[in-house]
């Protein structure tokens, strides 16, 4: 398949350090790609410069075969941060609603993604009595509201139980065998085995673009926690 994502030479300096040293990248159409490695590796970073809200200091971005952060894409895109971007004194109902009309989105399409994102018994709670892992499918809910081409999700899983997450992985190939490509960023490895391909993450810097399998097939590791750990070593003068 051709890549919904084409990054090439990407650098980023904020604040004087240089965050993404020369990325090159390419993330497949109609798969799910995880984004994996530990807290401040760059993952956000890289993630916000693909919906072309990053300001980058060198290299290029394409996204569905458009510069990354032309208005064309506004539609094609959602992204899920890793704060919900939702208003806490509105119900689940209210803020979908709300997100939906700017979207130009029917009351129908609403009502569908509150059943899929399993909100249906909160739906008219105000968000801020939610749980931390209900706030963000409230935000999950917002970004999947225009059926995007591509679905930027920036650590959706974090303080979700396992039996939710879970669910939330195989929603996540639902969609991907819809058509839809997701790129999903985590610093948990046990979720990587849950991705087609891996783009894994260490400051700053790509350390390996491939399949679980291939990973651990490459390291001779057995789960892809120690995989990930025998690249670190690898790399380390």
């Amino acid at each position: 398949m051709s890549a919904a994502i084409s990054i090439r030479g990407l650098r980023v300096v904020r604040g004087g350090h240089e965050v993404l040293h020369g990325v090159d990248l390419e993330v497949e159409a109609g798969a799910v790609t995880g984004l994996l490695g530990p807290s401040g590796s760059g993952k956000t970073t890289l993630i916000r410069s693909v919906v072309g809200v990053q300001i980058v200091s060198d290299g290029e971005v394409s996204v569905l075969g458009l510069p990354a952060g032309r208005r064309e894409l506004r539609s094609r895109i959602g992204y899920m941060t890793q704060e919900p971007a939702v208003y806490g004194d509105l119900t689940v109902l209210e803020n979908l609603r709300y997100f939906g009309r700017i979207l130009g989105v029917g009351a129908s399409r609403v009502e569908e993604v509150v059943d899929l994102v399993q909100l249906g018994p909160e739906h008219d709670q105000v968000v801020a009595s939610l749980s931390g892992g209900q706030r963000a499918r409230v935000s999950l809910g917002t970004a999947i509201l225009n059926s995007p081409d591509l679905l930027v999700l920036d650590e959706p899983t974090v303080g979700l139980d396992p039996v939710l997450r879970r669910a939330l992985w195989d929603f996540f190939h639902e969609l991907a065998v819809g058509g839809t490509t997701l790129l999903v960023s985590s610093h948990v490895m046990d979720e990587a085995s849950r991705c087609d391909h891996l783009v894994l993450v260490r400051d700053g810097s790509i350390l390996a673009t491939e399949t679980p399998d291939e990973l651990r097939s490459r390291t001779g590791a057995a789960d892809l926690d120690e995989a990930f750990l025998r690249l670190i070593d690898r790399r380390r003068p």
